[in-house]
């Protein structure tokens, strides 16, 4: 067994030696007013490194909140009181609509809480890419991808900036770059986090959801933005491990699952092993007919995508499906999601499987500009994730371990629908068992000192 302890006296992974970023959940009152305003000296900083933002610029908040102070940062699709979202868009484009009247309602509802918003961060394209190509730079290693679309929240988390961010998941834009940045996401049930005031891709799989350090950290959070769902704090007694998904990734990615398997294991929880990878398979072309004619409908007749070839090729894929066929995708979801669901979990409260068969590629494999691009490489990167959209679940992307490269390994906790709260007590008794979570890209070594963990 491989993994490591966050117990001081048990030695940190060598590839990341020193001191690793602490959480906020773990920072006694009083430093935590310290560590939000190294956090806000950091960010220009990380900003100039790795180029994770679109904008600087602390907002308001209500001191007193459950939240108070806690940096965190919002994807470039969320509507704010006189400014307009980007939406991973160029700049120069157009916006009719004018500034917004009002935040979009996870911005209140984070904001009200007392959270100190940073900063605005990087996206691919209307959130219409997996790679995070040109967004942002991966801190652990500039030639790597840092995953998409939600790259720049991934990276402000990963390299000390904030300590959450916000992001969108539509077939798997959390926890990509989750696992190619080293940090923990929570994607949720569908519908219990609002969308009001967010950036649209397609309605019926959209999510918005938390990139943070921990799963104790988002389970601060969780409860702010989603106000009418329970969060229990005990883990599931069973889950189960898809065995066929792990054989079927690439080594690295089986030996990293299997070491966050065993750890879970060792937290007292019984662990099974079954088979799911060909129903997980199943479920892609009715999610790809979803998708691709929910964001035809949303943003094909934007004039801009026209000026971008990559981008108007993918959303034309959706402009040619008939509203029958779409219809005939959604029922067809619909009904075989019960059964679907009896077959992946029998009695386990959770199952266990990559966030992706395959490590966190190299940048020129993933450009579509690069004589490398291998196009089959952008398809396997949400190969594991996009059932979970598909079928309305909630999922944990779980830092597990490290590749032969050094690049972050991610392991994805999914449950039924409702079940979040159980996903992250899983994820947090993990997360008290290791040390995965804690380590600091190699690239970052001057990071402030009250970002730290304690005792280090």
């Amino acid at each position: 067994m491989s993994w490591t302890s966050q117990n001081p006296d048990v030695p940190d992974d060598p590839r990341a030696a020193g001191p690793g970023f602490a959480d906020w959940s773990g920072l006694p009152t009083p430093a935590r007013a310290e560590a939000a305003a190294a956090c806000a000296a950091w960010a220009p900083e990380v900003q100039a490194r790795f180029g994770c933002f679109v904008g600087l610029g602390t907002a308001e908040a209500d001191a007193a909140g459950p939240l108070a102070g806690l940096p965190y940062a919002a994807k470039d699709m969320f509507d704010s009181v006189g400014r307009s979202p980007g939406c991973g868009l160029p700049a120069a484009a157009d916006d009719a609509s004018g500034p917004a009247p009002r935040r979009a309602a996870v911005l209140e509802r984070l904001d009200g809480a007392g959270a100190r918003r940073i900063g605005f961060t990087t996206m691919t394209a209307l959130a219409y890419e997996p790679s995070g190509v040109g967004k942002a730079l991966n801190p652990w290693n500039r030639d790597i991808v840092p995953g998409g679309s939600s790259s720049g929240s991934a990276v402000a988390v990963a390299s000390g900036a904030v300590f959450a961010a916000l992001g969108s998941d539509t077939a798997g834009s959390l926890r990509i770059p989750a696992q190619a940045c080293g940090v923990t996401a929570w994607k949720p049930t569908y519908g219990v986090v609002p969308v009001a005031g967010a950036m649209a891709l397609a309605p019926s799989l959209d999510t918005i959801g938390i990139l943070a350090r921990s799963a104790r950290d988002i389970q601060l959070l969780a409860p702010v933005l989603a106000t009418d769902m329970g969060f229990p704090s005990e883990p599931p007694a069973c889950v189960a491990l898809l065995s066929d998904a792990v054989e079927a990734s690439e080594a690295p990615i089986q030996a990293a699952c299997r070491d966050g398997a065993e750890a879970i294991a060792a937290c007292g929880v019984s662990l099974e092993q079954r088979s799911g990878l060909s129903a997980i398979e199943a479920l892609s072309d009715p999610l790809f007919l979803i998708l691709q004619a929910e964001a035809a409908a949303q943003h094909g007749g934007l004039a801009l995508a026209a000026r971008d070839p990559t981008l108007a090729r993918r959303l034309a894929k959706g402009l040619d499906i008939t509203p029958d066929r779409l219809a005939a995708a959604k029922a067809a979801l619909s009904n075989a999601t019960a059964p679907i669901l009896d077959s992946l979990f029998g009695d386990a409260g959770a199952l266990l499987l990559p966030v992706m068969p395959i490590r966190t590629p190299p940048v020129a494999v993933a450009d579509p500009a690069s004589p490398d691009f291998h196009a089959a490489t952008l398809y396997r990167l949400s190969a594991y994730t996009r059932f979970v959209n598909a079928l309305s679940l909630p999922a944990v992307a779980v830092p597990a371990g490290f590749d032969d490269r050094g690049m972050p390994v991610a392991l994805q906790i999914v449950g039924r629908p409702g079940t979040d709260g159980t996903l992250l007590a899983l994820a947090a008794a993990l997360q008290a068992r290791t040390g995965w979570h804690r380590r600091r890209p190699s690239e970052i070594t001057d990071f402030p000192s009250p970002l730290a963990q304690r005792g280090s």
